[in-house]
């Protein structure tokens, strides 16, 4: 079977940075938090008060009829979509649809409209639903809300695998158009998980970071020795990938080439990582890319700010790149667009193909009490402009076990 390559030809994204991918990083660059107290009307009855929202007012991009028949997690996916099928100057109209496939990441779906359905009954003691609540709130409602929006009638799928969600989506698109099975796939994952009995839940986890005292935007600290957990945020990515060849024949923008993904699952603990299994899918995505461990200029770490994480991450990039390691600049942007779960890896993603463009590096905000045992090179608190990379590593782990390390390259 003949291996393609794969081009990224566009990107859409909603988050608590910015709802366009310069505007993201723009902020990222700047080491801009978008955390802050979360913007609800149940917020006193919270014991962790604050999250990554991200600003998007749907009667802004849909009609009202529209909007009410989506979800927040499908308006986000809806939106990013559309960003991204015109940053790659795709003219539907003229494409074979069926060799355009949708693939998409998300870890609890329609989640504000289980929730309604959940406080009319058993709050309200309503007898009957809204009539499409099946339909706004299952996992894969985003993806198809795509699909039906444009025609599209390749491959669809959505794929559930908590905080990697949105990297094995990538991924497997990605083996979709190398392999010949779809021209241009949309990948990504969408999230919007900001509801009252998704924040309960994660507080009884004990996973949540305490708010900082002095700036709730500070709250967030990967690898630092006084982190305390992850802060839960909202939105969505969307890259295009399509096949190199047809890609520069249309004359399309080539943003960054998808060079690398590998995938496994730790097999040994449900929330605690193990680093050898982190280890396994970075050396898998090495050996996707065709690539030794020295080539690697940036990795987005996952970077969760939880106390098992951070040195876990540590010690599997230690693992694969020995004695490279220190050289290799990594960085958390979980510290200042907070956790999207299902869409993060989406959303991190986009950071790096956006590094590779501008070749800057966005930095781990927070960084100011380093923990020894995380002791590699975090780019605290500051971001580097002028920074010559070629190959960048996004890395996603998730409870679960399942891991997703995703490699863009300089076209």
């Amino acid at each position: 079977m003949t291996v393609r390559r794969v081009a990224i030809t566009g990107m859409g994204i909603v988050s608590p940075l910015g709802n366009t991918a310069h505007d993201f990083f723009t902020n990222l660059m700047a080491g801009k938090s978008g955390i802050r107290h979360l913007q609800t009307d149940f917020v006193d009855r919270l014991d962790t008060k604050i999250a990554a929202q991200a600003d998007f007012d749907p009667l802004q991009h849909f009609s009202k009829h529209k909007a009410n028949s989506l979800d927040r997690v499908s308006q986000f996916a809806l939106y990013a979509a559309g960003q991204a099928i015109t940053d790659a100057r795709l003219d539907l109209s003229q494409e074979d649809k069926s060799r355009i496939g949708i693939y998409l990441g998300t870890g609890m779906g329609g989640a504000a409209s289980v929730e309604e359905g959940y406080i009319r009954l058993y709050r309200d003691g309503a007898e009957r639903l809204k009539p499409f609540t099946v339909l706004m709130a299952m996992n894969n409602a985003a993806a198809s809300a795509i699909a039906l929006e444009y025609g599209l009638t390749g491959s669809n799928l959505t794929f559930s695998t908590a905080c990697s969600s949105s990297s094995v989506s990538i991924g497997e698109a990605f083996q979709q158009v190398r392999h010949g099975y779809a021209d241009v796939m949309l990948a990504g994952g969408a999230e919007a998980l900001l509801t009252f009995g998704t924040i309960k839940a994660w507080e009884a986890l004990r996973a949540l970071a305490s708010e900082d005292p002095a700036d709730p935007g500070a709250s967030c600290k990967p690898f630092a020795g006084n982190r305390t957990g992850l802060v839960l945020g909202e939105g969505a990515a969307i890259v295009v990938l399509e096949d190199m060849e047809r890609a520069i024949a249309r004359g399309a923008t080539i943003h960054a080439e998808l060079t690398g993904y590998g995938s496994g699952n730790d097999s040994s603990h449900i929330t605690q990582p193990s680093p050898e299994g982190q280890a396994r899918a970075i050396q898998a995505a090495l050996h996707c890319a065709g690539l030794a461990p020295q080539d690697i200029g940036y990795i987005n770490a996952h970077g969760t700010a939880t106390p098992l994480n951070d040195p876990a991450e540590t010690a599997a990039i230690k693992l694969v790149f020995g004695e490279h390691a220190p050289n290799i600049p990594v960085s958390s942007t979980k510290s200042m667009h907070g956790h999207l779960m299902g869409a993060t890896a989406a959303v991190e993603f986009v950071a790096c193909v956006m590094a590779l463009k501008h070749q800057a590096l966005p930095p781990t905000i927070n960084l100011h009490q380093p923990d020894p045992k995380c002791d590699l090179d975090y780019i605290p608190n500051v971001g580097r402009p002028n920074t010559a990379v070629k190959h960048v590593m996004s890395n996603s782990f998730a409870f679960g076990g399942t891991s997703g390390v995703l490699i863009a390259s300089k076209p």
